[in-house]
This record gives C-alpha cells, structure tokens and sequence, in this order.
C-alpha cells in the first residue's frame, strides 16, 4: 500500500513539472506553445481533413498539450495550451490539470483540440475556467465519415473535442475532473 501512494505521489510530482511549455523567458513559452499548436493542428488535418473547415467555421478552438499517468486507482493530468478567438484572433494561454479514480495502469502524452461551436462556450471556456467534474475518460477512434464530426467527442454543449495521442499506452477506465485556467505569466 505504501509503494502504491508513494508512486501515486511521485507521478503527481512529475507531472507538475509538465505544466507550462519550454522555454526560459515568456516570449519562448508562447513560441513553444504556438509551435505545438501548429503541430497538432497539421496533425489533426492529416487524420480528419474535414476538421480544418469546421475549425475555421467555429467561434474557437483550443489546443492543449496533456502527459497523463494512471497507476492502479489514481489518474492524473496536467498540460498547457492556446485557445484562439476565431473573430478576434486573439490567444489566450492556459493551464490545465486533471485528477481522476478508477482502475487503470500507464502514461500517455496527448493533444486535446477542443472546437467551440458557440461563443458562449467559448468564453465561458476562457473566463470561468471550464471543470468537467465526473467525466467519464475514453479514448474514441472513428473512421473518416464525409463531412461529420466522426473522431470528435462532445464533452460539452457547444464543445465537441478531438485527442490525438503523441506516445504511450494506457488502459483505463477513470472518472476524471479537469479544470482550465488562464496562464497568468503568458497571457
């Protein structure tokens, strides 16, 4: 019991560490962030061409790098990411981190896009942080069906998410609770 919560804290510790993109000074972790947006996104147009019209179509998007550990019945998240105002062009820079229960076991390090179909999800995304307390974690893979939201997942009204994952393995079937926030040295 001791050797799991010691490993269950030391993931937790590890993962703070992954809260924020490379770089030294502000200027490089907004660089470092734009750079994985762009990444992800040519990614995400490479799996589903269709996103990149319903992404252009939308009130915003967001792009989020995640590391997520999951031993036995602890899962935790963090990561950071843009979200982009589609008539503005403006970024905001944001934090995230997850912690969730179930039984599971492994690392994977993923991209979360999220797309806003509406503006009000939109900034309630960004202003009030958005917490999916309870939500069930799954990994879906679809196959390209013409001009639908196949490889999306709806995680809320007026949010549909796409994952896209980097490296790793996890098998797990957790209830998380995630929570967004504004990265105050960033943005």
């Amino acid at each position: 019991m001791f050797r799991t919560g010691f490993a269950a804290l030391l993931s937790l510790v590890l993962l703070a560490g992954c809260m924020a993109p490379k770089g030294e000074t502000a200027a490089e972790k907004r660089q470092a962030a734009q750079q994985m947006r762009s990444e992800a996104l040519t990614q995400l147009y490479d799996i589903h061409p269709y996103a990149q019209g319903q992404i252009e179509e939308a009130a915003g998007y967001a792009v989020f790098s995640n590391v997520g550990v999951n031993l036995f019945l602890l899962s935790t998240a963090s990561g950071w990411g843009i979200v982009r105002e589609a008539g503005t062009g403006q970024d905001t820079y944001m934090k995230m981190y997850s912690v969730g229960i179930g039984p599971g076991l492994g690392i994977k390090d993923f991209r979360g896009i999220f797309v806003f179909t509406d503006r009000e999800a939109l900034d309630s995304f960004v202003e009030d942080g958005w917490d999916a307390s309870a939500q069930a974690d799954a990994t879906a893979k679809a196959e390209d069906k013409g001009d639908s939201w196949a490889g999306s997942v709806d995680v809320a009204p007026g949010i549909k998410l796409y994952q896209l994952t980097e490296t790793g393995l996890a098998l797990q079937a957790t209830i998380q609770g995630t929570k967004f926030w504004k990265d105050d040295e960033l943005s």
